[in-house]
């Protein structure tokens, strides 16, 4: 049986906090459907989404629509904002505690969750510059300022934006193999080299 996995969009999400994860899972389950995954996005009510800085990307499919999830991807950007305190979206969140066998979040998604109540006395990250608001949220988290990603069995958080990226690949190494991840890495061609 295929298994999935659901990247959730949301108007204001942060373009490479979604686009990062989606290029390396989306070409791992195309080029390698024998691993026997498949990737998948979707939102609230489906169809296009505006991103943070302008960029429309179609979801898929809606919460209504939507296969379940194995894995499910919940990004950040300014659309997590009002998220944090809008009980209908972490209601949701929370159902998918329940549904959802991995969680894994990119930059400000982990506020969310937090908000939600999903990391309390749990180890997480978040972008540097929310790692305050992350603790405010739920002093019970033990905020990891130092790592990319943090790994902590079925939650996953990452740092801020290019980070997904590193997350994902980390999926990739976990649900199929360290190999797999790396012909995924060099095929993409993901070899960061900082210039500053």
């Amino acid at each position: 049986m295929t298994r999935t996995i659901g990247l959730l969009l949301f108007p204001g999400v942060e373009e490479l906090d979604a686009v990062g994860p989606w290029e390396v899972l989306a070409f791992w389950t195309q080029y390698y459907p024998d691993d026997g995954y498949t990737a998948f996005t979707f939102s609230m009510d489906g169809g296009p989404i505006k991103c943070a800085k302008g960029l429309t990307i179609e979801a898929e499919y809606s919460f209504d629509t939507a296969p379940r999830r194995d894995v499910l991807i919940f990004p950040g950007g300014r659309g997590t904002r009002p998220m944090i305190d809008d009980e209908a979206m972490l209601t949701w969140t929370r159902a998918q505690r329940a549904t959802t066998p991995l969680i894994a979040s990119v930059c400000t998604g982990s506020l969310v969750l937090a908000s939600a109540g999903l990391l309390a006395g749990r180890p997480a990250t978040t972008h540097w510059k929310s790692l305050d608001r992350l603790a405010e949220l739920d002093p019970t988290i033990q905020v990891d300022a130092e790592q990319r990603y943090v790994d902590d069995g079925d939650i996953i958080t990452s740092a801020g934006v290019s980070a997904g990226i590193d997350m994902a690949l980390h999926l990739v190494r976990r649900l199929a193999s360290a190999e797999r991840a790396e012909e995924v890495r060099r095929l993409i061609q993901y070899d960061p080299m900082p210039p500053i």
